[in-house]
């Protein structure tokens, strides 16, 4: 296989390293993740056009802050530095960086000050998103300031004849007005690099790496029906064929009618797929459980667990197949440096000691890109466009214990929300949209008569990746027509409201 030349992003702990690649894939250039420590000699035989320095959580005059090795900035290879990435150029190359007055979070205005390729084709002020608490207060020797803000007067430097480039903001998330235009000025602009990746190339390497990972052993789909799982199971069908063995694990967790319509979605398919149903065992476990964290790794274990019992069924099977997404390692901290959010069972639930060897063909990627994925691998799109559900199920949409009256609650007002989506066609046009049982009970009304009943709440958000989401403005008669069925539709729920959080500060789930 020909050998491409990526673009390097160098990990710094940030939350968002891997959007950062995915941006510039976006561009049609490959590009990899190495970390900050990563030697000279590596990084040297990769032979990338340039490097993008991630933001990250330190500061960098702090004792024991991530650096690179400075002579990094003798490769002659272009760089650009994005928040913390900035300030470690600044701070390794001579100038000072220092903790900030006023902390800078969220959209800012950003002023071009002098005209360069970086701003080919933009316009003189447009808004990005800042997301720090140091800066800049010297340049290093060689450095000019190309724009400002109201609060970073260094919000873009750059030394043009080394090719070095600094961003204070992040050009990576979609609050940046020409965050992608910007990234292509660096790419091509600046590295000159050359268009060497397609969605098709990764589909061709996934399947010779599985079939070199897995050799003549046999494989365990851990498949939930949903997207990630789904796509990973026909693209490892498509590597190894009948060595793969589908298991689709009923925890007694999905929602109304789920085993039905994804085991029919499965058969259609064609992949080889066997039924277990675990929910009782799965319940048992749960019962009592009110700690969300508690509630995932208890899922994730009783998964495994449940696993090798049906493994040991299966002649020569070594490998568990997951449709592990990167927003789930990132979350869980996965990645080294980031902060954990939460614990997803595909990566934060599993023993120390298992017998099954894991093979994550999308750790990489994000929901959309698995989309993608599957839609060129001919997968239908009423299955690709299936909204996100994670793992543990309604366990963590229950918020407090796990019981099968509040599981009928849920599961029945869960229904009437995605039934009157899809009615007035709106499910396709949200990210994720589900209703939450939640701990608390609401006095009412009802025939003339107190009552003293449970809590829905829903939720519906947009996104991309998972990564950062906005709550959807539903409109007020529909939201109105699902509170009126659920609350006379569905026996003990007196009272329903809408959850209007972004992501962040909130996850997109409620646990």
């Amino acid at each position: 296989m020909e050998k491409r030349r990526p673009i390097l992003v160098v990990n710094f702990g940030s939350q968002y390293v891997q959007l950062i690649a995915r941006r510039v894939r976006e561009l049609g250039v490959y590009s990899e993740i190495v970390h900050w420590d990563t030697p000279l000699e590596d990084i040297k035989a990769k032979e990338p056009y340039g490097l993008i320095f991630s933001g990250g959580p330190a500061s960098v005059y702090a004792k024991g802050a991530p650096l690179p090795p400075k002579g990094i900035y003798s490769l002659g290879v272009p760089i650009l530095g994005i928040c913390y990435g900035l300030q470690v150029i600044a701070h390794q190359l001579g100038g000072a960086v220092v903790k900030s007055d006023r902390q800078e979070y969220g959209r800012a205005r950003l002023r071009v000050l002098k005209e360069d390729r970086i701003f080919e084709g933009l316009p003189r002020e447009f808004d990005v998103w800042m997301s720090h608490a140091d800066k800049v207060e010297r340049l290093p020797e060689g450095f000019e300031t190309l724009a400002s803000s109201e609060n970073s007067p260094h919000a873009v430097i750059a030394s043009k004849d080394r090719k070095i480039y600094g961003f204070q903001f992040h050009p990576e998330v979609v609050h940046t007005t020409f965050g992608k235009e910007l990234l292509a000025n660096f790419v091509y602009g600046v590295c000159g690099a050359q268009r060497n990746w397609e969605m098709g190339n990764f589909i061709e390497e996934k399947i010779e790496e599985i079939r070199e990972t897995v050799g003549n052993a046999r494989v365990i789909a851990a498949l939930s029906g949903g997207v990630d799982s789904t796509v990973a199971s026909v693209l490892v069908y498509r590597a190894i064929g009948d060595r793969l063995r589908c298991f689709f694990i009923d925890h007694g967790l999905l929602r109304l009618g789920e085993r039905e319509e994804v085991e029919k979605n499965l058969r259609s398919l064609g992949l080889p797929l066997e039924v277990v149903d675990a929910s009782s065992l799965f319940l048992e476990r749960l019962r009592g459980v009110e700690d969300p964290e508690e509630k995932r790794k208890i899922v994730g274990r009783t998964f495994i667990e449940v696993f090798e019992r049906e493994a040991k069924k299966v002649e020569g099977a070594e490998f568990l197949l997951q449709g592990t997404l990167y927003p789930d390692v990132v979350e869980s901290a996965g990645i080294k440096g980031s902060a954990k959010i939460k614990t997803h069972h595909n990566v934060g639930g599993l023993p120390e000691k298992m017998n099954l060897k894991l093979l994550e063909p999308f750790r990489q990627l994000f929901k959309d890109e698995v989309r993608e994925i599957g839609k060129l691998l001919g997968i239908p799109k009423e299955i690709l466009l299936r909204h996100p559900f994670p793992g543990p199920g309604l366990a963590i949409r229950i918020l407090g214990e796990v019981t099968k009256e509040n599981l009928d609650i849920l599961r029945r007002a869960d229904r009437i929300f995605i039934e009157e989506l899809k009615k007035e066609g709106l499910y396709e046009k949200i990210w994720q949209a589900f209703a939450v049982l939640l701990p608390v009970k609401s006095v009412g009304v009802m025939g003339d008569v107190r009552t003293y009943e449970k809590v829905i709440a829903l939720r519906a958000v947009h996104s991309t990746d998972g990564m950062t989401a906005d709550w959807y403005r539903l409109p007020y008669d529909f939201l109105d027509r699902v509170m009126r069925r659920i609350i006379n539709e569905v026996r003990g729920v007196g009272r329903v409201v809408y959850d209007v959080s972004s992501k962040p500060p909130s996850t997109i789930e409620w646990e």
